[in-house]
């Protein structure tokens, strides 16, 4: 089909239909044409068939190919950017959706089939949906952070008024808060890297690769972008309220109430070496692990990772990532250093916040050690490189068969 025979029109919504009633005194000279329809719906699953079925309909003798709806006004004016390369397409004429694609490729987009006429509702919904692959990772952050911030209120709050008499109420704001953050941080940041290492053990489990992963898992694997970057966006808070803590009144005001005690009495407190290692330590830890999520983050954005090699990228966000997450577990180990041998921090029988958040990561860096053993990581690279594990029973069966 040449490209002289493309022809494109922009239709009307559903309704301002009757608007097409011009296109039918245009049969004749539309037989065997091209019609690129690039509306879209204004709602999902409002409409008996799509607008591009319609035009089909309407107009038999054309060959409509639903395309570019994807693509804002700006992209088609200004040129494809790296956010918004792909148009997708239908069609049932093969010859008509290859003109389309020429156009298309020309104009610097990556063009995806997606099969005959009737995906052309799927393609008009795209537009409609509201961060689809956000949706899980959204409701794992806000169910952690519900979780955690009533769990902490009852410990740090409820309890000093309850057991202590104390009116902590104001600490909601910014000590909670900043109790929170790095909490939930941390976890989401062990949910980007755990579904890798339970993939690597279904894969030895079964002793190939070329079995599909479960449901679930897929589903996982693909929402860790997301999970990653809204972990990167608790730690960012957690270093904001973190530098707001020496200008905040009640911090000041213990400072000063200790220094006036200290010359009422003529105390001196006593340098202490250990504290003092103790504390540049988990700052130091605490800031090569914010600065790699940084790096981590920053090659998440398409228009750098699109720069990047697999392998330069594989690196950074595999093996720079699981540094990552030691040195904010680490971090996190340094602040709680021997409060789990207090009996005052388990206040109403109840385990720290922090303690609780290091369950996950410890367990994903251990198994990832176990992984990274010789023996075990020599069998993984076998599989991940097309080798499959014989089964007995099928070598039994095969046997019996020849």
């Amino acid at each position: 089909m040449a490209a002289a025979d493309l022809t494109a029109v922009v239709p009307c919504p559903w309704e301002l239909r009757e608007h097409y009633d011009f296109l039918e005194s245009l049969v004749p000279q539309l037989k065997g044409k091209v019609l690129v329809d690039v509306s879209n719906n204004l709602e999902k699953n409002l409409y008996p068939e799509a607008n591009a079925e319609y035009l089909q309909r309407l107009i038999p003798g054309a060959h409509v190919v639903k395309a570019f709806n994807t693509l804002s006004a700006w992209a088609l004016q200004n040129g494809p950017s790296d956010a918004n390369r792909q148009v997708y397409l239908c069609g049932n004429s093969s010859e008509a959706k290859q003109a389309v694609a020429e156009t298309a490729t020309k104009l610097g987009f990556t063009v995806l089939d997606r099969g005959s006429l009737s995906t052309a509702r799927e393609l008009e919904d795209f537009p409609l949906r509201l961060f689809p692959e956000w949706r899980l990772p959204l409701r794992i952050a806000v169910g952690l952070t519900a979780f955690f911030f009533f769990y902490l209120l009852i410990r740090d709050v409820v309890y000093s008024y309850v057991a202590q008499g104390k009116n902590t109420s104001f600490r909601i704001m910014v000590s909670l808060a900043n109790k929170v953050f790095p909490i939930v941080s941390l976890i989401m940041l062990s949910l980007c890297y755990l579904p890798g290492v339970i993939a690597a053990i279904l894969q030895l489990y079964r002793g190939t690769k070329y079995k599909r992963f479960p449901d679930w898992l897929d589903r996982w694997m693909l929402c860790r972008k997301q999970l990653g970057l809204l972990a990167l966006g608790f730690a960012s808070l957690h270093v904001l309220y973190t530098l707001i803590i020496p200008i905040r009144y009640y911090v000041r005001y213990k400072i000063s109430a200790s220094t006036i005690e200290q010359i009422k009495e003529n105390q001196t407190s006593e340098f202490n070496i250990s504290y003092a290692w103790r504390g540049d330590s988990y700052y130091s830890m605490g800031i090569l692990g914010f600065c790699l999520f940084l790096l981590l983050g920053i090659t998440s954005l398409p228009s750098v990772s699109n720069a990047l090699s697999w392998r330069e990228f594989s690196f950074i966000q595999s093996k720079l990532g699981y540094l990552t997450l030691f040195f904010c577990t680490f971090h996190t180990y340094l602040y709680g250093w021997d409060r789990f041998l207090r009996p005052a921090t388990y206040k109403w029988y109840t385990v720290p916040g922090f303690m609780l958040s290091l369950v996950v990561p410890t367990a994903l860096l251990i198994l990832k050690l176990l992984l990274l053993m010789p023996c075990v990581d020599r069998t993984l690279t076998r599989i991940r490189q097309g080798w499959e594990r014989c089964d007995p029973e099928d070598d039994s069966k095969k046997s019996l068969l020849t």
